[in-house]
Parts: structure tokens; C-alpha cells; sequence
């Protein structure tokens, strides 16, 4: 039976980056459909302009640069009636890349300019050099300290092994100059980009430095008119070293169109990583409030806020009334942030080797008494003589898909710790309490929906720690079985408000006593 000449323009139609962008976690290469997505949020007359130039300082399949292409093809048609003519324009007047990789270099040419070498007569547009516009240039870390001083990568990184000799050494180019202007010497009119996320950073186990930020930093500095770059959503509120950049960008009225999505494999098919990702707009000469869109599966949810009504920002628009009600009834501004614990709430490491005799000690990953030596132990905060209710510090190991509903604690990850016992880094102390009948009464507290979900708004990883217990409000003390329908009742949350609560967080069975 012949092929049916139709089948694959008219039934398939594949794009080739629509398939690598699902390929490795290796490399997160952005899909078409999400670049175009991206350029959706800029002003379209961008694209009906000659004179606008385009950056991606970041280009791994060239797909950004690809699709601008597209739009200005059309956008110029009347301007430049003759296709080779416009299509030389574009590609050695209008658009600019940096690669990540000398292979992305090469791939990022061949989806631009249908040839990996635009000087060569298969190439769209006739170049007289074979970069065309996107430069890739090996550039070495600049080490003091043994750490790099433009990304932060550790000198005795597996990045930099010797094994590696000769291959890519994730130095940057865009962002290890203090001077990017100068690697195309212009001035740009927009900068887009999916920029690289994290790096090894030498630390213990599988430590990874955060590097996103240094490309929005780095692109700030060109002073473009517009920026938009999609970047992993940790930022809100953690992250590694991330503190000032939350900051700036909370505080940074340019940025005008905000779009999450809660779980990273809705924007990234092939990827997952907790906390989501999400892309934003910054518009230089427009100050205002944010347009704020969350993404989860098929539901939208836009509104225009102020990113810095916070010191970190609560991704769920529906979540801004419930919190906006618990801080009203909330008269001493008291929140847990003050009573959780620090990490290392008895100076012991998680990966403390027990000792035979001693102290009482909790470990996550051990079962059976464990016992701790009494000289290693810390105790400025005076936990040891108390009761304790302990929690881990990763209490959603696991989860990456914050649009699903959330458990942070239950009977099996939770303990109540007697006067006496102690534990590692591995817990942190949620409360501590003179009296069981109190700790009991306090577990019950956090064990409400409502009272996880104040903390969710924090959260965008698997880690916890006190500072994400800043909605929560302390009580002060703790007597009796708190309830969801006692906690709504008491902050004024509607039933649609609990509604959002109770969709959102997991429930968990709560036990009449403590455990040891």
C-alpha cells in the first residue's frame, strides 16, 4: 500500500524542539509553544519594528530566536515586501544570541538560520563569518577563594574535574563579564531568555547554587526595554543565596505581568522540579502593579497585586484573603516564626553518629533508642528540660507538584519528645512546653488544615524551617483540641475561603495522645 503523501504534514507534525525539550533534565530547553507563550506578554508593535533587536542571552536549541523570527517575518512583510531581503534584515540586523554550550551554538544556528555554519550556502541568510549572530566563546572561571567570583562555583567542584578537560565548563559567558555590553556592543530593545538554573556548588552531598538570578541581574544591567525570562519559582520564598535577589524583584515596580505554574511539568513536560517555574514581564518605562496569573492544570487566576506587600510573595491569588483575615485578627503580630527552632535546635548534625549511652536522641533515619554523647549537645534555648513537639525539616520529601493537595506532617513523620530528649538537625523543635497536656494541645494546633495552609504559602520546596512560619499565629498558650471549624470561626474564613483550604492540604489522622 503507497504512503499517503498527506499523512505526516496533515496528521503529524512533530516539532523537533517540541521533542528535545522533553529529552533530559540535563538541559531544560524551552518548547515552542511555551517561547511563544512568552512572547505573548510583549507589546506586538515590537515585532513590526525594523529597528528592534532581540537578545537571548542564554540560547540552547535557538528556539526563542526562532519564533521571533517568525513574528518579525510576518510583522515586516509590508515594510520589506521582498522575502530574502526581510529574512536578511532579521537575521544580521534584529536578532542576537549567546549560547550556553559550543554544541547548543551549533544546534541554536541550525534552528535560525537552517544551518549549524550561516556562512555557508545553505544558510537562510549569507553570512560573512560562521557565528552569524550568536557568539559562543569558552570562557574560564575566575577563581579567588576557590570560588569563582562571577557564578560561585566551588574551585574542587565535579564541574570541574580534571575528567572534564577539554569539555564544557559552565562558565557562562553573559554572566562571568562585568562588562556585558561589550560582547556585542549595542543597545537592546528586548532581552528573552530560559537561562541555566543551578550549578554543583561543591557543597555536601548534592549542594547546588542557584545561577537563574545572575541572568536577570546581568540582563538588568543592558537596560533594555523590556525582559521577560522564565526562571524556577523557589525564588517567592527560599532558595540558596536568594534573599536579595527576592528583594530587588519584590521591590522592582517594572515587573508587570507575573505567570505561575505550580507544577513544573506543566511548563516542562519532560522535567520535574519542585516549586514550579514561571516567567515574568519587566517593562522599564512602566511602573505600576503586577499582573499576577497562576497556572494550575486548565485554571487561571489572574489579579493585579503588589509583589512587595510581603517580605516573600504568596504565589495563590484565593490565598491573599485568608491570610489578609488571619493578620487582621492577629493584634500582636505574634506568629510562630518565633517559637519554631532553628536548625540544629541541640547543635547536632544530621549525620551525627549515635553513641551507645547518653541522651536520648531522635533520628529520622534510624529506628530504635538512639542516644546522644551530653557534651556534644548545644541547648542555648533550653529544650532539653521541656516537652517537645518535633517535626522534620523535610516533611514533603518528594513532592515537586505543588497544584496537589499538600501533608506536611502526620502521626508518622511527628514526635513528642519527653523532657530529656533531644534530636538531630534532621527535626526541628515546632514547640516546646513545660507541661504535656500543653504540647499535646499545640500538636493539634498545627495538625489543622488551616494552619498548614498559612504555611504553604511559604513553601516551594521540600524544605521548612521557621522563617516560613510567618503567617501562623502563636496563641501564646495552648490548652484543649484545636479544630478547622474552630480556627474559621475564630479568623473569619468563609466557607468558600475553606473551601481553597481544604482542596489544598491533605488531611492526617491526629491521635488522642503523645508518642514517644
Amino acid at each position: 500500500m503507497p504512503l499517503n503523501p498527506d499523512m505526516f504534514t496533515n496528521l503529524y507534525k512533530p516539532d523537533v524542539l517540541s521533542c528535545l525539550a522533553d529529552l533530559s533534565n540535563d538541559e531544560v530547553f524551552t518548547p515552542p509553544d511555551l517561547a511563544n507563550k512568552v512572547l505573548d506578554m510583549l507589546p506586538q508593535e515590537l515585532f513590526r519594528d525594523p529597528n528592534t533587536k532581540f537578545l537571548d542571552p542564554a540560547v540552547k536549541s535557538g528556539v526563542f530566536l526562532r519564533e521571533i523570527a517568525k513574528r518579525l517575518i510576518a510583522g515586516l512583510a509590508d515594510k520589506i515586501p521582498n522575502l530574502q531581503e526581510r529574512c536578511d534584515w532579521i537575521f544580521q540586523h534584529q536578532l542576537y544570541g549567546i549560547a550556553m554550550t559550543e554544541l547548543t551554538s551549533l544546534l541554536s544556528r541550525r534552528s535560525l538560520y537552517c544551518s549549524k555554519y550561516p556562512n555557508s550556502p545553505f544558510s537562510v541568510s549569507k553570512f560573512d563569518n560562521i557565528e552569524g549572530n550568536i557568539k559562543y566563546h569558552k570562557i574560564k572561571h575566575t577563581w579567588k577563594n576557590k570560588k569563582c567570583i562571577y557564578c560561585g562555583i566551588s574551585e574542587n567542584s565535579e564541574l570541574n574535574d580534571i575528567k572534564r578537560e577539554g569539555m564544557e565548563n559552565h562558565a557562562y559567558e553573559f554572566i562571568h563579564t562585568l562588562h556585558p555590553e561589550e560582547i556585542f556592543n549595542m543597545k537592546f530593545d528586548v532581552i528573552c531568555s530560559n537561562p541555566p538554573y543551578q550549578l554543583n556548588d561543591g557543597g555536601n552531598g548534592k549542594s547546588a547554587k542557584p545561577i537563574y538570578q545572575l541572568f536577570v541581574e546581568q540582563a538588568k544591567k543592558l537596560n533594555p526595554r523590556y525582559l521577560t525570562m522564565i526562571i524556577p519559582s523557589r525564588w517567592f520564598t527560599g532558595g540558596k543565596g536568594l534573599d536579595d535577589f527576592r528583594k530587588t524583584m519584590l521591590h522592582d515596580k517594572r515587573i508587570r505581568k507575573l505567570v505561575d505554574y505550580e507544577n513544573f511539568k506543566d511548563v516542562f513536560p519532560g522535567v520535574d522540579l519542585a516549586g514550579g517555574a514561571c516567567y515574568f514581564l519587566w517593562d522599564r518605562d512602566n511602573i505600576g502593579s503586577c499582573e499576577v496569573t497562576n497556572m494550575t492544570d486548565t485554571v487561571q487566576s489572574v489579579e493585579m497585586r503588589n509583589l512587595d506587600e510581603f517580605n516573600v510573595f504568596i504565589r495563590q491569588n484565593k490565598a491573599l484573603s485568608i491570610v489578609h483575615k488571619v493578620q487582621k485578627w492577629n493584634k500582636t503580630n505574634k506568629t510562630l516564626e518565633t517559637v519554631v527552632s532553628a536548625r540544629k535546635p541541640f547543635g547536632l548534625p544530621t549525620n551525627y553518629e549515635p553513641r551507645k549511652n547518653g541522651i536520648p536522641c531522635f533520628f529520622i533515619q534510624r529506628i530504635g533508642k538512639q542516644f546522644a554523647d551530653p557534651k556534644d549537645i548545644n541547648d542555648p534555648n533550653h529544650y532539653l528540660d521541656k516537652w517537645k513537639f518535633l517535626a522534620p525539616s523535610t516533611p514533603i520529601a518528594g513532592q515537586t507538584d505543588f497544584s496537589k493537595p499538600v501533608g506536611f506532617y502526620s502521626e508518622s513523620n511527628t514526635r513528642i519528645a519527653k523532657p530529656g530528649d533531644c534530636c538531630t538537625e534532621s527535626y526541628l523543635v515546632l514547640g516546646a512546653f513545660d507541661t504535656e497536656q500543653e504540647v499535646i494541645s499545640y500538636k493539634s494546633y498545627i495538625f489543622t488544615k488551616t494552619v498548614r495552609f498559612l504555611l504553604l504559602q511559604t513553601v516551594v520546596s521540600q524544605h521548612v524551617n521557621r522563617g516560613q512560619f510567618q503567617f501562623v499565629p502563636d496563641m501564646g498558650t495552648y490548652h484543649g483540641t484545636y479544630t478547622d471549624e474552630q480556627l474559621c470561626k475564630m479568623w473569619g474564613i468563609s466557607e468558600d475561603e475553606w473551601q481553597i483550604i481544604d482542596s489544598r492540604i491533605s488531611d492526617v489522622e491526629v491521635s488522642d495522645g503523645g508518642n514517644d
